[in-house]
């Protein structure tokens, strides 16, 4: 674990204390917020039909909530998965979106390259469901790539930033922002990206027109 990893490694706001709720806590208000609520209409309804089964039990009587196993709060390299799930990594900035983009090469970037590319930082996904091809899957993935970090992408930046950062790079930057459209497909209980599908797109900062 890094410096920085370490000083922001608490599990709550240390500004506001232990008076701040952990999101374990939080979560576990809401869903028996959630649960009592729902209790209620019950016992309400069954008022309504003569019976008396509407009884409210607490949380605990009932069982977890969760149908998967809790694991450990971590911050580390590592993509951690409740046992018998599994995380995938479907698209990366920079991945190729068609047929003629260039791969990724973080030491030799450009602008260019960069329109052709997935961009940076997955802020907004939208899913659009298209029609079947055959058994499989298929849908477009529309993402807000909101902002960027140039410390994080350009490897010779960050011991001098902002003072290393040249017109290249902003450019780079611009490049980067904007959103992608890109059709997704799932083979046997796995999504894979559709490189070169008509429908995907790159819409970006510094080059896509459009009427306001």
């Amino acid at each position: 674990m890094t410096e920085i990893d370490a000083s922001e490694n608490f599990p709550v706001n240390p500004r506001y204390g232990r008076e701040t709720k952990t999101l374990e806590e939080l979560v576990a208000s809401r869903l028996s917020r959630r649960t009592a609520l729902a209790g209620l209409g019950s016992l309400g309804l069954s008022a309504c039909a003569g019976t008396a089964d509407g009884v409210l039990q607490p949380a605990a009587a009932r069982g977890a909530t969760f149908s998967f196993a809790e694991i450990e709060r971590a911050m580390d390299e590592t993509h951690h998965v409740a046992e018998g799930y599994r995380a995938d990594v479907l698209i990366r900035w920079g991945d190729p979106l068609f047929s003629d983009s260039a791969a990724f090469d973080p030491y030799r970037q450009s602008a260019g390259a960069q329109r052709r590319q997935f961009g940076y930082n997955n802020d907004y996904i939208g899913y659009l469901a298209l029609p079947r091809r055959g058994k499989n899957e298929r849908a477009l993935l529309c993402v807000n790539h909101e902002y960027t970090s140039a410390p994080l992408m350009f490897p010779d930046v960050a011991k001098n930033y902002p003072q290393s950062m040249t017109r290249e790079y902003c450019e780079i930057e611009m490049a980067a922002h904007g959103g992608s459209v890109v059709e997704i497909e799932r083979t046997n209980g796995k999504w894979t990206v559709v490189v070169g599908s008509p429908f995907n797109r790159r819409i970006t900062a510094d080059t896509t027109p459009m009427t306001l």
